[in-house]
């Protein structure tokens, strides 16, 4: 009965000797507070950023504010209180939630950006798309469409933009608009799907395919946007291929429409390497380390970090997804969790 008592605890410590390993590794709790989980984008963000953060020693608790602006303050001013290794923010308000990144910050504690860029006050590291070139590489598929219907880069575009009030949209329209001068026989016509509302959108398409029947081409800032496209368009009597379409944010929704016909090009917003560059720079961030300016490879993308006024920041190139790589896994419109592993920048 001794030896079997000696047996057990040798046992127990040798599971106790291999867990302990694991448990010292942990580098403490960051906190992610995430602006709303009713679209897939930001479910996945959830996703990535915990994964990521894992495979670099931190977990990661996520606080969701449901869209609302008071709800989110009311969160920063409770994990602050919790004094947490670092705390993750895609804000609902920029401009509401700058009192809480000096908060926070004050109480010594950094405060990273995600997705949602806060430029009115520091932070101090900033991870998102690069926006400003989602618009370029969407103007260089419309060139390529526009030319192969046309013979020649011309035609109308109808540019639904989301939100007038959000930096994501107005960043794709310069991009988008701003290589699109160097075609001036293309007509751009751009308007707003307030709030980001499908509805609005499905208006919006509605009204200008029975203005402007000569609509080639139907740019949409977001591939939910595209979806209320097309059922307008079905609405008229169209089919795929009649009106060519393009979109902006990789969601599955997307993806599914270039399957279904429907969807030309979709232009992804990056969000696994996103989430990547965070957990990459999350030890200079808690350490309170330089993070230097350059190009930095995240999951293959060449990605460059500047020096802004608000602190590091880590722009993300986009890819136009097409029928020919639409079953890439590597676009999180796919849904299938990132096989790649993230170290940190040393």
């Amino acid at each position: 009965m001794k030896r079997m008592l000696l047996s057990v605890f040798g046992i127990l410590a040798l599971a106790v000797a291999t867990l302990t390993p694991a448990f010292a590794q942990s580098k403490g709790t960051v906190y992610y507070l995430v602006p709303t989980l009713l679209d897939e984008f930001q479910t996945g963000s959830v996703s990535a950023l915990e994964l990521f953060l894992k495979q670099v020693g931190y977990e990661m608790k996520t606080l969701n504010a449901d869209n609302k602006t008071d709800a989110q303050q009311s969160q920063m001013n409770d994990v602050i209180a919790l004094k947490p290794k670092a705390i993750i923010l895609a804000a609902v308000d920029f401009n509401a939630l700058k009192p809480s990144v000096e908060s926070a910050r004050a109480a010594g504690i950094p405060v990273v950006e995600f997705d949602r860029q806060i430029t009115a006050t520091p932070s101090d590291f900033t991870s998102v798309a690069g926006t400003v070139e989602i618009g370029h590489i969407a103007a260089d598929q419309a060139e390529k469409l526009l030319k192969a219907k046309n013979g020649s880069v011309k035609g109308k575009i109808l540019q639904v933009l989301g939100d007038p009030g959000d930096p994501y949209t107005l960043d794709i329209q310069k991009g988008f608009e701003e290589k699109m001068k160097a075609f001036p026989d293309v007509k751009i016509i751009s308007l707003p799907a307030m709030q980001w509302a499908a509805d609005a959108a499905g208006t919006i398409v509605n009204d200008q395919i029975l203005a402007n029947p000569d609509i080639d081409l139907i740019f949409s800032h977001a591939a939910h946007l595209s979806v209320a496209a097309v059922a307008s368009l079905e609405a008229a009597g169209k089919k795929p291929g009649d009106v060519m379409l393009m979109s902006s944010n990789g969601a599955p929704v997307g993806l599914d429409l270039i399957r279904k016909g429907w969807l030309n090009v979709e232009v992804e917003q990056p969000l696994y390497a996103q989430a990547a560059a965070v957990a990459m720079f999350m030890d200079k961030v808690v350490n309170k380390q330089e993070i230097k300016p350059g190009d930095y490879d995240v999951l293959g993308l060449k990605s460059v970090v500047t020096k802004e006024a608000w602190g590091p920041n880590i722009k993300i190139p986009g890819a136009a997804i097409t029928k020919e790589n639409v079953d890439n896994p590597a676009f999180w419109g796919n849904q299938k969790p990132p096989t790649d592993t993230v170290k940190s920048v040393e």
